[in-house]
């Protein structure tokens, strides 16, 4: 403290007379008025100036200095002198059945005095002593207006340190949210952030499926072993299986529970696998309804949490939605563009690639051909017998017939070759890896052996062969359109000679 505290009062001498010691409420008043204009104290430090005057005057034996929380009402003890008694609150309490402007409330010992400032109660000052009668009204309210300003000081100061610190966690949760790319990975965001926000050394949050079941669960803080552990009790599980998740879900509104002991919990869950003894639930809410939870607490012991942790709770509550809505629409609009790109670079009926991916892959290929110096090979593949399936067995047995002729081609050659279909029963298989000619050829054998054994078409028994044409980089062209070109004359030889394998010179 930058100013120094008087425990007896001051002696003056007067002419010709004895020391006489001056009035010691008036040093009080005198000494806390100093004291205020020097220093920003705590209130702990107002009461330790003004407890032993107390002591002297009004025999003073105990205080408590309580504050109250204007949105909750509740009272909290900020500062103590001496040893609280079991019913001190309940008696600080009765202040609030008397008028604003009365008079303190006296029960016993104790005195309860209201601390007002502005029009506004800010919080209760308790004494508890043998000779509190003899405080004078003055020096109950100027003592009343200490307490108050230094109260309503300390609260401006809470007030702004929260409003920076929820400022801070919701631009930052905004600006990283709004480029999360999954809802997982928003969600995930959401679980550190409310870690970070509320000083909690665990997060656990989890994400459900249209059914209603657990499909996502993440953790902040966890021990490996209880990661595990949560994983494999939750995932799967409907959510309404736990107290916690009916309460949040139902109100949409976060929960906070200061002694988790007291509140029902979900088996093998977050509360109970971990052993957290206190925590805040927060619903995750899109436009479609309740979608996740996240759960952040300590394992160390209860908590009381404030009207300013609700607060705080409600606005990432309200910014979780818009992430997460954020999110959703994000992961759709990719899904959208993966599967736009997925039809357009693939064939619809076999799943291969088409023509235009084997352009594009093979023209890379090449390119990388002439600058390493290493081979290419292109067979060109066309089905023998299966016009005849057509005629015979119907278009749909064809188009069976394609696709099972498509999953043999992809069981035959290796990564990361590429097996292509280009339209009707004609396919492509490009060869990477430095191929030789003669590696070529014996590709393209075992796709003929493959393709000859037959196949099951909805109980029929069908057989084809193939003709295939290949074409070598760079011995039989330097470009991959002489490669198709040549590929497709050997192709049509093989094809005139009753299948098999040839090579174009």
């Amino acid at each position: 403290m930058g100013s120094s505290m008087h425990t007896a009062g001051l002696q003056v001498e007067l002419s010709g007379g004895p020391a006489v010691t001056p009035d010691r409420q008036g040093l009080l008043l005198a000494e806390l008025v100093a004291f205020m204009t020097k220093d920003t104290p705590s209130v702990q430090h107002v009461l330790d100036l003004t407890a032993p005057h107390l002591r002297d005057v009004a025999g003073l034996t105990a205080a408590t200095v309580y504050e109250l929380d204007s949105e909750s009402g509740m009272m909290t003890a900020t500062a103590q002198y001496g040893e609280p008694g079991r019913r001190d609150q309940m008696v600080a309490g009765k202040v609030f059945r008397t008028p604003a402007g009365g008079k303190p409330v006296v029960s016993g010992e104790q005195m309860a005095i209201r601390l007002r400032i502005g029009g506004q109660t800010v919080g209760v000052l308790l004494l508890t002593g043998s000779a509190l009668a003899g405080l004078l009204p003055e020096t109950i309210s100027t003592m009343a207006l200490h307490f108050a300003t230094t109260l309503q000081g300390l609260a401006a100061e809470k007030q702004r340190q929260f409003v920076a610190h929820s400022t801070s966690t919701i631009r930052q949760l905004f600006e990283q949210g709004m480029t999360a790319g999954s809802v997982e990975t928003a969600a995930e965001l959401l679980a550190r952030s409310c870690a970070t926000a509320f000083r909690t050394e665990i997060a656990g949050m989890h994400l459900i499926d249209n059914d209603g079941r657990i499909r996502h669960v993440h953790g902040v803080g966890f021990p490996e072993e209880a990661r595990r552990d949560v994983v494999g009790n939750l995932i799967g599980e409907p959510a309404t299986g736990s107290p916690i998740w009916r309460a949040v879900a139902g109100s949409g509104e976060p929960m906070l529970v200061g002694d988790a002991a007291a509140t029902k919990a979900r088996a093998g869950g977050f509360v109970q696998s971990l052993g957290i003894k206190s925590f805040i639930a927060i619903p995750l809410t899109s436009g479609s309804g309740t979608v996740g939870i996240v759960v952040c607490g300590d394992t160390g012991g209860v908590r009381e949490w404030s009207s300013r942790d609700r607060v705080l709770a409600e606005q990432i509550a309200v910014e979780g939605a818009l992430i997460i809505d954020s999110a959703r629409m994000r992961e759709a609009s990719q899904q959208h563009m993966d599967e736009l790109t997925r039809q357009a670079f693939h064939d619809s009926l076999t799943g291969l690639p088409n023509r235009k991916h084997l352009l594009d892959r093979a023209e890379q290929a090449v390119e990388i051909g002439y600058a390493t110096g290493t081979r290419l090979a292109l067979l060109l593949l066309d089905l023998n017998g299966f016009k005849q399936v057509n005629d015979t067995v119907g278009h749909h047995a064809g188009d069976v017939l394609l696709q099972l002729v498509a999953k043999r081609l992809q069981g035959t050659v290796r990564r990361p070759d590429l097996v292509a279909r280009l339209g009707g029963d004609e396919f492509a298989v490009l060869l990477t890896g430095d191929p030789d000619e003669h590696a070529a050829v014996a590709a393209g054998t075992r796709i003929c052996d493959r393709l000859r054994e037959p196949f099951d078409i909805e109980g029929q028994t069908v057989r084809i062969g193939a003709s295939i044409g290949v074409s070598m980089f760079p011995s039989n062209a330097i470009d991959f359109g002489t490669m198709m070109r040549n590929a497709d004359a050997a192709m049509y030889e093989a094809k005139r000679n009753g299948g098999g394998v040839r090579v174009a010179y």
